[in-house]
C-alpha cells in the first residue's frame, strides 16, 4: 500500500510539468501594438492602429527585441500544441521539462520491470523484456530524431540521436563506473597473493592502493560481452576506412542486421543464463531474512530497537545481542543464531527445511561477521542492525519513529520472497496476495511509461535542437551531456546505491548492470539508429562520434574483462575518459573537419 502511494504521489510533479506545457501551448488572445503595416503605409513608416482591412487579424505585434532570441524568429509547435520558443531560455525550460518527462517515464518502465520480475521470475521477463524495457527511452529518442521531417532536417537533427547514443554509453562505463568503484569501495587485502575486499569494512578511507571494489567472475564475462558488442560500429566504419563511399549503404545494412543478431543473442543468453537478476532476487531474501528478525524483535517486545527519535537504540540493541548470546562469553555462534532464528515463528520467515535455515544462518553470518572468526562480536553486530534499520527507513520512505516502519518493511520484504520462490519459473506465482492486480498495476506503469516516452521524446529533440541553433553550440555535444541525465538518471541512482552496501555480491549486480546497459545501448540503440540511417537514405558521417564510443568500451572492457579487483585509483581513469571523449570529438571535428 505504502508503495502505491508513493507511486501516486511521483505522478503529481509529472502531472504539473504537463500542465505547465498545455498552459504554455495555448494561443494568447489581445491586442497587441504591431509594426506590421498595411501596404498604404508602408510609405509613411505610421504605426498601425490595429484596423486595417487589408490584414484579418485582430492581433497586433511588436518586434521581440532581445539578447536571448536567437536569429531565426519562427519555430513549430510539435503536435500543433505543444510550446515552442526561439530564445535560450525558453528552449533551457523546455528541454529541462521535457527531459524531466522523460526521465519520469524511464522511472515508471523500470518500476513496472521490476514489479513483473518480482511475480514472474528472472526467466523470460527478466532476461528479455527488462533489458529491451531498460533501453528504450534512448530508443525512442535516437527513432524521432531523424524520422520526422525532410531528408536535410532529419540529417541535421540525427546528430541528436548520435550524441544520446554516446553520450549515454560513455556515461555509464565512465563516470558511473568511477562513481560506484568511489561510492563501493572496501578495504583491500593481499593474503597469500589473493587480492581482494573486505566486505563492510572501509577503514582507509580514500587510500589510492588500499582501498577499491571486487566484484566475481561472472561480472568480467558481463564486461567482455560489452567488448564484444561494438563489432557493428567496427563494421559500418569500414567504407571510411577503405575510402569507399560507394558500399556506405550497403555496410550500414550489414551492421543494422548485425545489431538486431546481437540483440536476440544477448536476450536468449539472459534467458538461459539469467544469473544477474537470479543475484538481485538472492539478495531480496537476504533482505527478507533480516526485516524478519527486526520485526520479530520489536513485535514481540524483546527490545525497543528505535529511540523516541526513531534513530537506533543501542542499548536495546545490546540487549537483544545478550539475549542471543546463550552463554554469554560476548559473541554470537553459528548455533546460537540458528537457536535464534528457530525461536522466531517459520511461518513468519518461511524457512521451512533445514536447508533454507542454513542458508539463512549462512547469509547472517557473513552479513554481520566483518573479522572473519565465524562468530558476531557486540560491535559488529550492534553496526549491523544499525545498518539494516537505516535500510528499513530508506527502503519504505517512513517518517515514523516507532515500529510501523519496520513492519511495513517487513511486510513488503516477505511478499517480494514469496513472488520469489519459484526462481527461474516464468508462471505467476500462486503464493503472492492478488498477482493479477500486481500484473495490472505493472502493466499500467509499462504502458504509461512506453506512452510519455513515445509522446515526449519528439519535442524533447524538437527542444535540444532549437537551443543548439539559439546558441550555436553543435546539437551533438548538448545531446551527449544532457540527454543521458534524463534517460539514465534512475538507473544510475540504482546503481549508486546497490554499490553503497559495501559487498562483493552488490558489487558485482552493480557493475553487471552497467556492461549490460552499455551492451544494450551498443545493439538495440545502434540497430535503431542504423535504421533510420538506411531507410531515410541518410549519409553516415559519424567518424569522430563512432571512434569515441568505440576507444572508451575497448579501454574499459579489456580494463575490466580480465580483473576482478578494482583499486580506488582506477576510478580516475573512468572519470578522465569522459572529458577527454568531448575533447576529441571536438578537435576531430572542428580542428581536423572529419564531419
Amino acid at each position: 500500500m505504502a508503495r502505491n502511494k508513493r507511486r501516486s504521489a511521483s505522478l503529481i510533479p509529472t502531472l504539473i510539468i504537463f500542465t505547465v506545457l498545455l498552459a504554455l501551448g495555448e494561443t494568447p488572445q489581445g491586442r497587441l501594438i504591431s509594426l506590421i503595416l498595411a501596404s498604404d503605409q508602408k510609405s509613411s513608416g505610421l504605426l498601425s492602429d490595429g484596423i486595417d482591412v487589408s490584414d484579418s487579424t485582430s492581433v497586433l505585434r511588436l518586434p521581440r527585441a532581445s539578447i536571448w532570441a536567437s536569429a531565426e524568429e519562427t519555430c513549430e509547435e510539435t503536435y500543433g500544441f505543444l510550446p515552442c520558443t526561439t530564445t535560450v531560455l525558453g528552449n533551457l525550460f523546455l528541454s529541462i521539462a521535457y527531459g524531466f518527462l522523460m526521465y519520469k517515464a524511464a522511472t515508471y518502465l523500470s518500476a513496472g520491470s521490476e514489479m513483473l520480475l518480482e511475480i514472474m521470475g528472472p526467466g523470460i521477463v527478466g532476461g528479455l523484456f527488462l533489458p529491451i524495457l531498460g533501453a528504450l527511452p534512448d530508443a525512442m529518442l535516437i527513432l524521432v530524431s531523424g524520422i520526422s521531417g525532410s531528408k536535410e532536417t532529419a540529417q541535421s537533427q540525427v546528430l541528436i540521436g548520435m550524441g544520446l547514443l554516446a553520450g549515454s554509453t560513455v556515461m555509464l562505463v565512465t563516470v558511473l563506473w568511477g562513481s560506484c568503484v568511489v561510492v563501493g569501495k572496501c578495504d583491500i587485502s593481499d593474503e597469500g597473493g589473493n587480492v581482494k575486499t573486505i566486505d563492510a569494512q572501509d577503514t582507509k578511507g580514500f587510500d589510492l592502493f588500499g582501498s577499491g571494489v571486487s566484484v566475481d567472475l561472472q561480472t568480467s564475462h558481463a564486461a567482455k560481452i560489452m567488448g564484444i558488442s561494438i563489432i557493428p560500429f567496427i563494421l559500418v566504419q569500414m567504407p571510411k576506412i577503405f575510402h569507399s563511399s560507394s558500399i556506405q549503404n550497403l555496410f550500414v545494412l550489414l551492421s543494422l542486421i548485425l545489431s538486431v543478431s546481437l540483440v536476440i543473442s544477448y536476450c536468449l543468453y539472459q534467458v538461459f543464463q539469467p544469473w544477474v537478476q537470479k543475484r538481485r532476487l538472492a539478495y531480496v531474501k537476504h533482505k527478507h531474512i533480516i526485516s524478519g528478525i527486526l520485526s520479530h524483535a520489536q513485535g514481540q517486545g524483546l527490545v525497543t530497537l528505535l529511540d523516541a527519535n526513531g534513530e537506533p537504540h543501542r542499548s536495546s540493541i545490546e540487549k537483544l545481542f545478550n539475549k542471543i548470546d546463550l552463554n554469554g562469553n560476548g559473541a554470537i555462534s553459528r548455533n546460537e543464531l540458528r537457536a535464534f532464528i528457530i525461536g522466531i515463528t517459520l511461518e513468519e520467515l518461511d524457512l521451512n527445511s533445514d536447508e533454507a535455515l542454513d542458508d539463512a544462518v549462512n547469509k547472517l553470518m557473513f552479513d554481520f561477521d566483518r573479522s572473519g572468526d565465524n562468530q558476531i562480536q557486540l560491535e559488529e553486530f550492534t553496526q549491523g542492525i544499525c545498518k539494516w534499520l537505516l535500510e528499513a527507513k530508506r527502503a519504505v520512505r517512513s517518517h515514523h519513529s516507532g515500529p510501523e516502519f519496520i513492519n511495513e518493511f517487513h511486510a513488503k520484504n516477505r511478499e517480494e520472497r514469496k513472488s520469489l520462490l519459484a526462481e527461474g519459473s516464468d508462471e505467476v506465482v500462486e503464493s503472492v496476495e492478488n498477482p493479477g492486480m500486481m500484473i495490472t498495476k505493472a502493466v499500467l506503469l509499462l504502458i504509461l511509461g512506453t506512452a510519455m516516452a513515445a509522446v515526449f521524446a519528439d519535442p524533447l529533440v524538437d527542444a535540444v535542437d532549437n537551443f543548439s541553433v539559439a546558441t550555436s553550440i553543435p546539437s551533438f555535444f548538448i545531446s551527449f551531456v544532457a540527454l543521458p541525465l534524463a534517460t539514465n538518471s534512475s538507473e544510475a541512482v540504482s546503481a549508486l546505491i546497490f554499490a553503497s552496501r559495501k559487498k562483493q555480491r552488490t558489487s558485482s549486480l552493480t557493475f553487471s548492470e552497467i556492461y549490460g546497459g552499455v551492451t544494450m545501448n551498443n545493439t538495440l540503440c545502434l540497430a535503431v539508429f542504423l535504421a533510420l540511417v538506411y531507410l531515410r537514405g541518410l549519409t553516415w558521417d559519424f567518424t569522430s562520434e563512432v571512434l569515441v564510443i568505440l576507444l572508451v568500451c575497448v579501454i574499459m572492457a579489456v580494463f575490466t574483462s580480465f580483473k576482478t579487483t578494482f583499486h580506488l585509483w582506477t576510478c580516475f581513469i573512468a572519470y578522465a575518459l569522459y572529458p577527454l571523449s568531448l575533447i576529441l570529438v571536438y578537435v576531430l571535428d572542428f580542428v581536423f573537419g572529419w564531419s
